[in-house]
């Protein structure tokens, strides 16, 4: 179990279910680079919605499948759950409303960015849980969302966050159907 909490001074405020989000996509876009992601935006927003990440896989020739066999614009979902949830991970969250959603952004996003436009595009999805403190320890979680390079995610191992755990329990490649 890997521990990056040193850094920040505990904060007396409990953290919301936003910071815990934004941690959940923090350990994702660190997976993501350390898969070979090149990553273009975090949060890209327009009038239909937000994307989490969006990616191009391979950052250079050095890397190869798993991610894709040819270059190919990666749009991620990351849904950030507490364990022992209602949602399956936040993977029941991805409706036909939000599959609609996230396409109409995405094609937003290709206009916006013509020369990304002849990619292959697919969509991802990342689940992330979260284990908190026991009742008895207040609960900490660093406020700055960044994580050390030297820092290594792999799917199913927890890492240590303040006296939060995360794990990266599934990352489910081009699960929205056109």
């Amino acid at each position: 179990m890997s521990d990056t909490s040193p850094s920040p001074a505990p904060s007396n405020s409990t953290p919301t279910s936003r910071h815990l989000g934004q941690w959940g996509e923090a350990i994702v876009g660190h997976w993501l680079t350390q898969q070979g992601c090149h990553l273009l935006a975090q949060g890209w927003r327009c009038r239909w919605g937000e994307l989490d990440w969006i990616a191009q896989y391979p950052l250079d020739q050095t890397h190869t499948p798993p991610l894709a066999p040819e270059p190919t614009l990666i749009f991620v979902e990351v849904k950030t759950r507490s364990r022992y949830n209602w949602d399956a991970n936040g993977l029941l969250a991805i409706s036909p409303q939000k599959q609609a959603k996230l396409w109409r952004t995405a094609q937003y996003y290709l206009a916006q960015h013509p020369q990304k436009a002849e990619l292959p595009c697919r969509f991802d999805v990342a689940l992330v849980t979260y284990q908190a403190p026991a009742r008895s320890t207040s609960p900490y979680l660093p406020t700055a969302i960044t994580l050390p390079t030297s820092v290594q995610i792999a799917l199913n191992q927890p890492l240590t966050l303040g006296n939060f755990c995360f794990t990266l329990d599934t990352y489910l490649p081009n699960v929205l159907a056109a």
